[in-house]
Order: structure tokens, then C-alpha cells, then sequence
């Protein structure tokens, strides 16, 4: 039985697919994917040009025949993804695997659920292959740095946000205290509404205090809000400094296994699941 760190054998022909498809520094992996985001930008201003009453009463035709030639193109192509995959179940388990599917189910569901080819737009998820395909390395490495700061301050950040929970409902309650039903705060929900609104800084003005007191009050809550900005603000940016300074040099390389990608230029097994980031050949 092979190791669970080995990649099973491939022939050379599914090889060389899986390096087009599925990496992006060869010549002809970019060239697919340069293709492949074209290809998905079109049949996203197709969905949006269908939208248009007036577009679609001229070309409606045309569209749906769009629509469906962008469809089998992609269905193709996620058949071959799995065909050259090492483990295709990884890969139709993987975020980009399920967003591959999702992006050519909804047109064959519009033959039993009118209106559901409007669910293509997903297909814009698929753009976020443009960073490996011109071979941005370093914005993979800044995504990976982003990523990791945002993890490590989750604790810090769910503290703060249970704190303007707790901020915000003191603060509501005592609006609706102060300015009663006759001045619009019709219920502490109501309230709290407004406190969410005015701390943020968004202000939609349908709620506002009459009286001194309310109007000192939420003079308060605004100055609040403009210092509370900064806090999740600058937890994030200690971490991402933190990480900065630790960051080393990736490439585009994919995993043959979990199909992470990002991962060191000298690498040899992927640092996430120890797979070998080579698939072996068989022998003809």
C-alpha cells in the first residue's frame, strides 16, 4: 500500500495535463489560465447583459446560446481536472473544486428551476486564480500573511466585538430612556439600532434625538465611535507586522494532494499535508 505521502503514479499524458491545468509556471499553464479567466469574464457580462430587460429582449437568443457554450466549456473542464488529478476526490472536495461546480450547475438547473442561471455570477470566485496565473508569488505570500494575522487575532477581535455588543446596548437602552416613543426610538431594539448606526459612523438620519440629553448623548456615542475604528484597526496591523517579518519567498506551486498552493521554492513536500509535491510518472 502506498504511503500516505506519496502521490499514486500517473501517465506521462494525465502528467503533463495536470502541470498545464493545474500549475501556472509553464508557458502552457499560464496560457490556460490567461485563457480560462477570459473565458469566465465573458460569461460573466453575458449573465449581466441577460439581466438587462431591454438586451435581452434583442439578444435573449444569442445569450442563452452563450450561456450554454460557457457551460460545456467549463463542464469540460472540470472533467479534466478530475481526470488529472492524483486524488480526485480531493480536488472535487477542495474550495476551488466545489466553486468549479458550482459554476456549471446552475445553468443545467435552470431546465427545472426557471431563473437559477442568474446564480452564474459565482463564476467571478473562479477570478481569484489570477493571482498564480501571472505568477504573483509575493501577493500570494502577503494573502498568506493577512491570512495568518487575521487568524491569530480572532480572540482579540471576538473580545472587541462582544465588547460593542455589550457598548451598544447599554448605549440604546439609555437613548430610548431618555428619548421615549415621541421622538422616534419606538423600542430598545429600535434603539439599539440607532447606536449601531451612529457608532459606525453611518448615520442614515431616520433617528434622531430632540432633547439635550439625547443629542449630548449621542454626541458621545459619535466621538465612540470615530476611537473605536482604530482598535480592530490595529490589532490586525500588530499582527501582520509580526508576520511580515517571518515571511519567506513562495511560488505558485500546487499541491498534488490537498492542492494548497504558496509554498517555499526549495520545498519538497507540501507544508500542509507532507504530501510530495511530485507525482511520479508510470512506466510505458
Amino acid at each position: 500500500m502506498a504511503s500516505p505521502l506519496e502521490n499514486p503514479p500517473l501517465a506521462p499524458w494525465r502528467e503533463n495535463l495536470r502541470v498545464i491545468i493545474f500549475e501556472a509556471d509553464t508557458p502552457a499553464g499560464k496560457a490556460f489560465d490567461v485563457g480560462l479567466l477570459v473565458a469566465i469574464l465573458l460569461s460573466v457580462l453575458a449573465v449581466m447583459l441577460d439581466s438587462v430587460s431591454a438586451f435581452r429582449s434583442q439578444h435573449g437568443q444569442l445569450l442563452n446560446r452563450v450561456e450554454w457554450a460557457f457551460t460545456l466549456l467549463f463542464s469540460v473542464e472540470y472533467l479534466l481536472r478530475l481526470i488529472c488529478s492524483p486524488h480526485p476526490l480531493r480536488y472535487a472536495r477542495s474550495f476551488f473544486g466545489i466553486v468549479d461546480l458550482l459554476a456549471i450547475l446552475p445553468t443545467y438547473l435552470s431546465l427545472l428551476i426557471p431563473g437559477a442561471q442568474s446564480m452564474i455570477v459565482i463564476r467571478g470566485l473562479r477570478l481569484l486564480r489570477i493571482f498564480r496565473v501571472f505568477k504573483l508569488g509575493q501577493f500570494l505570500g502577503e494573502a498568506s500573511v493577512l491570512r495568518n494575522a487575521l487568524s491569530s487575532s480572532r480572540h482579540k477581535i471576538t473580545v472587541f466585538l462582544g465588547t460593542i455588543v455589550i457598548l451598544v446596548t447599554i448605549l440604546g437602552s439609555a437613548m430610548y430612556l431618555i428619548e421615549g416613543e415621541e421622538s422616534g426610538f419606538t423600542s430598545i431594539p429600535a434603539a439599539i439600532y440607532w447606536s449601531i448606526v451612529t457608532m459606525t459612523t453611518v448615520g442614515y438620519g431616520d433617528m434622531a434625538p430632540v432633547t439635550v440629553s439625547g443629542k449630548l448623548l449621542a454626541s458621545i456615542v459619535m466621538i465612540l465611535g470615530y476611537s473605536i475604528i482604530a482598535v480592530p484597526t490595529g490589532i490586525v496591523t500588530a499582527e501582520i507586522v509580526e508576520g511580515a517579518a517571518a515571511a519567506r519567498k513562495i511560488t505558485t506551486r500546487t499541491c498534488p494532494g490537498c492542492l494548497s498552493e504558496g509554498h517555499d521554492r526549495d520545498a519538497t513536500y507540501c507544508k500542509n499535508c507532507g504530501n510530495s509535491l511530485e507525482v511520479p510518472l508510470t512506466k510505458t
